[in-house]
């Protein structure tokens, strides 16, 4: 798939088909994963949303809980219910069902424009990404130490609208080069082409990009090659992100992410997303099932 199919793919499947005032469904990528991902269902339920509030509305906030396995070779239907259109902001809630059975839930805030204090925190070191490897030369640098030579093509064909470069090394490089690091990571994005000038676009895009990497983070401190290596199982078991100000994701953006605690068989993630001249667009915050599988 060159880049350009690639981007049409993203680009269609975060366009739902309305078949109804409030009720959307969407497809998934049905023949690359064995289960629906999590960031797909996050940046559908995103465009439903979007797609019932005044345009001039931006979204400032998303949370959400991810209920059951999805069925990539089904349609998801996503459900809007308008909680309240205020003065100043709109609320929406959004069920996405597949079988019957709601598998995700989602609320988000949408706000007019409006000026205020300003202040973030700085965007800590980072190398350019030009300096890092390509996906396809990461994957041709490091895909022996994955367990099936199969999974560097899937995770490449699955990542095709992403230009993803690691900053710092994922867990199942870090495991093979021997042991615990700090439970941090870096990773740059954007997609592979310019999208259109829709600003819900950009955003619904970013969210489905940032379920990709986000709990590798919870990996690191225990020297665990992670989920492609089969030493660990695990899946999303919330999500939240704040958005603070406009960025576009066909341009360079740096996923800051770390773990502060792992117990109880989850772990929780939070990332920074910074624009590459250094502000602070996005805030995102995870929790995910982290289990060793049993012999």
């Amino acid at each position: 798939m060159n880049d350009d199919d690639a981007l049409q793919s993203l680009v269609d499947l975060l366009d739902l088909e309305q078949i109804d005032r409030d009720i959307f469904r969407g497809r998934s990528q049905s023949a690359l994963l064995p289960r629906v991902f999590g960031g797909q269902v996050a940046g559908q339920a995103m465009v439903a949303a979007g797609r019932t509030v005044p345009q001039e509305r931006a979204v400032h906030s998303l949370h959400a809980y991810f209920l059951r396995t999805g069925d990539p070779g089904s349609p998801i239907v996503y459900q809007v219910d308008r909680i309240r259109d205020g003065r100043s902001f709109s609320t929406r809630r959004v069920v996405a069902i597949q079988h019957g059975r709601p598998i995700f839930h989602f609320s988000a805030s949408f706000q007019d424009p409006e000026e205020g204090l300003e202040h973030q925190v700085d965007m800590p070191d980072a190398p350019d990404p030009e300096t890092l490897p390509t996906p396809q030369e990461f994957f041709g640098r490091h895909g022996h130490l994955l367990p099936d030579p199969e999974i560097p093509r899937r995770l490449l064909g699955f990542r095709a609208a992403w230009d993803l470069r690691y900053a710092t090394d994922p867990p199942f490089v870090a495991a093979a080069a021997g042991g615990p690091r700090p439970a941090r990571q870096q990773v740059w994005f954007r997609t592979v082409g310019k999208l259109p000038d829709d600003p819900l676009l950009h955003v619904c895009a970013t969210t489905y990009l940032s379920d990709m990497t986000l709990l590798d983070s919870v990996l690191l401190p225990h020297g665990l090659g992670g989920w492609a290596t089969g030493d660990v199982v695990g899946a999303s078991l919330d999500h939240a992100m704040w958005f603070h100000r406009p960025f576009r994701a066909d341009e360079w953006l740096l996923y800051h992410q770390d773990s502060p605690s792992t117990s109880g068989g989850r772990g929780l993630a939070r990332g920074s997303i910074y624009t590459r001249d250094g502000r602070l667009v996005v805030s995102v915050v995870q929790e995910g099932v982290v289990r060793i599988p049993r012999s």
